[in-house]
């Protein structure tokens, strides 16, 4: 739950305290320091500033948010959860911008993964397939929708009614 640059000054005063162990031959406490460096690491790596990205994305402060992702330079090294989580959030950054290629994208990736709950993942179903009809996709679109349906029953009501509109838009089609 750090940004980069909080990460980098922890990890510094980490090194800070190391040496000082290692200056008074205390090499035990040399040990826990680069294990705890070895988890920031990891972190930064696995983790990310996701859940910070979170936070922001909920406050409806999206452009922290963006920034917050835009941290992390490989996205494919993120753990499962994390990997979701990411493209959710770019997905629906994406859809306050207007910018539905990229949001249908992002949403396509985050229903590939474990997101946290089951609304979450039939949210980002949904999305594509609101993406999808309003590109003319109906096919892909359908797709999208009996997959979501395939949950309906573990979704929150509003959930449930979105999933409605959305058929009854693709009825309307056929």
């Amino acid at each position: 739950m750090f940004t980069n640059k909080a990460r980098l000054f922890v990890i510094a005063m980490f090194l800070v305290l190391g040496a000082l162990f290692a200056y008074k031959h205390t090499y035990e406490l040399v040990g826990v320091v680069v294990v705890f460096i070895g988890l920031l690491v990891w972190g930064y790596f696995k983790e990310g500033p996701i859940i910070l990205a979170a936070k922001h994305f909920h406050k409806k402060n999206y452009d922290t948010a963006e920034a917050l992702l835009r941290q992390i330079k490989n996205p494919r090294l993120l753990s499962k959860k994390r990997r979701g989580f990411y493209e959710f959030i770019l997905g629906g950054i994406c859809m306050q911008k207007q910018d539905f290629e990229e949001a249908e994208q992002h949403y396509e990736l985050a229903a590939q993964y474990p997101l946290r709950t089951v609304n979450d993942h039939v949210a980002a179903l949904v999305h594509v397939a609101n993406i999808s009809i309003r590109n003319g996709k109906y096919d892909k679109a359908q797709a999208y929708l009996q997959l979501a349906k395939d949950k309906e029953e573990q979704v929150t009501a509003k959930m449930k009614s979105v999933i409605a509109q959305i058929e009854e838009v693709l009825n309307k089609r056929k």
